[in-house]
């Protein structure tokens, strides 16, 4: 495999669904177009895949893999979506050594002729850890952003609505209804 000398891809979405999908689709087409995929799960996520689809599921092309790393929660319902505000922290402070450890032992099977090197990395927008491992590793990365155009207008002009005194929005509330600046809402 590692003699194809394939662009190798490594595609880590955050641990949402709705990232986990748009990402996905992504790899899809690059592996489409060429690439050796990597897809990077939690193994929560990747529990409940193999839950829903079977465990055969993910394996079914060649040159497309998914590995796992840890997300350092305590264990939760399988059935259930992980709690978000716990799931954001994990990321920004657990999710960078295991994400390095995994490239590395990535690259040092490429040593060993089992898969191509890592070339790339295809990181979510909410996943800033992956920059800092591209950086220590010398590896490009991109980008992808599975929000919408409006949502990702928001956050790039985040900054410039603090400034301009625009954000956070007042609650004007409507007429007639409670809102949270009133008492027992």
């Amino acid at each position: 495999m590692a003699s194809d000398n394939k662009p190798h891809a490594v595609c880590i979405p955050f641990p949402a669904q709705s990232h986990i999908k748009g990402m996905l689709k992504l790899a899809k087409l690059l592996h489409h177009r060429g690439f050796y995929i990597t897809f990077v799960n939690t193994d929560f996520n990747q529990n409940r895949l193999i839950k829903a689809r079977g465990p055969d599921s993910l394996y079914d092309f060649p040159n497309f893999q998914f590995k796992t790393i840890p997300d350092s929660l305590p264990p939760s319902d399988p059935n259930a979506t992980q709690d978000a505000i716990a799931l954001c922290g994990s990321v920004r402070t657990n999710f960078l050594t295991p994400f390095r450890n995994l490239l590395a032992q990535l690259n040092e099977d490429n040593y060993n002729a089992t898969t191509p090197a890592v070339t790339c990395i295809v990181s979510d927008g909410v996943m800033p850890f992956t920059i800092t491992a591209a950086y220590e590793l010398q590896i490009p990365v991109a980008v992808f952003w599975t929000f919408s155009a409006c949502s990702f207008m928001g956050f790039y002009q985040f900054r410039a609505l603090l400034d301009k005194g625009l954000a956070p929005l007042k609650d004007l509330g409507c007429p007639g209804t409670p809102t949270c600046a009133q008492p027992g809402y």
